[in-house]
């Protein structure tokens, strides 16, 4: 990413120049493999980089955040049960006593903020998300569950993470990955989606030294293994475009070989978890990214820890991008209508008591859709 400013901490900047629109470079990874000479065609690697808490991704994605944070017991608001002093409320991305309160004042996370022009895939491995937005839908989902929200033409909504647990700590780990929409699609209606855990397919390899590779297909498919079904206009819609989310766990001492997926795929390995990991023959630092070659076939063979690696990949989009904290759009000018849409319509308003909303400490998990229909879940 061209700016390093926390996630959509946008609001308070409303009065800055369009000056500071990201542009986004039209080049794909598939043109940088193009100018490479065939001794290096060989060696499916293009870079390895480090992770900071905003993962750089390649196109169709904008880009991945992973959230780790060692929440305390909750309060009877749900709040942290330990002081909140000397951190800046409203604002607090530095880690103090193991977590950070994002934008959230009392309960941490992102209170209601708008979008427009994109999808937001989030994957909860660890804790709860309270989710509540304007066109009046709602959930709660977490350990294990997967909210893809297109965000379309506009919608606001809100994130928080709710410390339900009142006799435990209340640890949360999750990635929000942003996936950019075509520009036939920026201005759909918005919809999401719940992937339930239960729903998640997962595909296991077992290796000859008897060790599991288990991946969670969250999109796409391997083998046999198709993941749930996308939002209707999500660019992972259209399985030519090859889109790809996956979290890939190997056994310590394990070896799997990631397949190889079509020519002009854009493919990252993200690996943060673990002790060592080797791709190829060339040993890749823990907390560090992977372009990869996409139509080579990738041996990982990992250390004496068990491993964790996500894995983003898919055709890119290759359209202009130009964003503005939660605007992504094509054009400078379709940036300014989204600021111009947002101050007329709010994107519908805010049907909540609360822009920090969060839902009764008691509630199981559920969405409940825009049309009124409704999913539960007995946990």
């Amino acid at each position: 990413m061209s700016e390093n400013l926390p996630r959509r901490n946008f609001l308070s900047r409303f009065g800055l120049a369009l000056s500071s629109i990201v542009a986004f470079p039209l080049t794909s990874q598939s043109s940088t493999i193009q100018n490479q000479n065939s001794e290096k065609e060989m060696n499916p690697i293009i870079k390895i980089k480090p992770l900071g808490f905003q993962w750089e991704t390649a196109d169709p994605f904008l880009f991945c955040v992973h959230h780790e944070d060692y929440f305390p017991k909750g309060n009877e608001n749900m709040g942290p049960t330990t002081s909140l002093g000397g951190r800046h409320l409203g604002d607090d991305f530095i880690i103090k006593d193991g977590f950070r309160m994002y934008h959230g004042k009392s309960v941490p996370g992102f209170p209601g903020h708008p979008h427009r022009g994109f999808e937001t895939i989030t994957v909860v491995r660890k804790g709860i998300v309270d989710h509540a937005d304007s066109l009046g839908a709602a959930g709660r989902y977490g350990d294990g569950d997967v909210q893809w929200m297109t965000a379309g033409k506009g919608v606001q909504h809100s994130e928080m993470f709710p410390l339900i647990h009142q006799d435990k700590d209340n640890t949360m780990e999750l990635f929000q990955i942003w996936l950019n929409l075509p520009k036939k699609n920026k201005m759909v209606e918005p919809h999401f989606k719940m992937l339930w855990r239960d729903t998640i397919p997962n595909y296991k390899h077992v290796d000859s030294n008897n060790k599991t590779t288990t991946i969670e297909v969250i999109a796409g498919s391997i083998e046999e293994i198709n993941a749930p079904a996308p939002p209707p206009n999500s660019w992972a819609a259209d399985k030519a475009n090859e889109v790809a989310v996956w979290n890939i766990k190997i056994e310590a001492g394990g070896t799997w070989t990631l397949p190889k997926a079509s020519e002009g795929i854009n493919r990252t390995l993200y690996f943060y978890e673990g002790d060592t990991l080797t791709i190829n023959e060339t040993a890749i630092p823990i907390y560090n990214a992977v372009e990869l070659i996409a139509s080579h076939e990738v041996k990982l063979i990992v250390g004496s820890k068990d491993t964790s690696i996500l894995i983003l990949q898919g055709r890119p989009i290759d359209e202009p991008v130009i964003q503005y904290g939660p605007f992504v759009m094509n054009t400078k000018a379709e940036i300014n209508q989204a600021f111009e849409d947002y101050h007329a319509t709010q994107f519908g308003g805010w049907p909540w008591p609360r822009y920090d909303q969060v839902h009764d400490r008691e509630k199981s998990r559920f969405a409940k859709h825009a049309d009124g229909r409704l999913e539960t879940k007995n946990s």
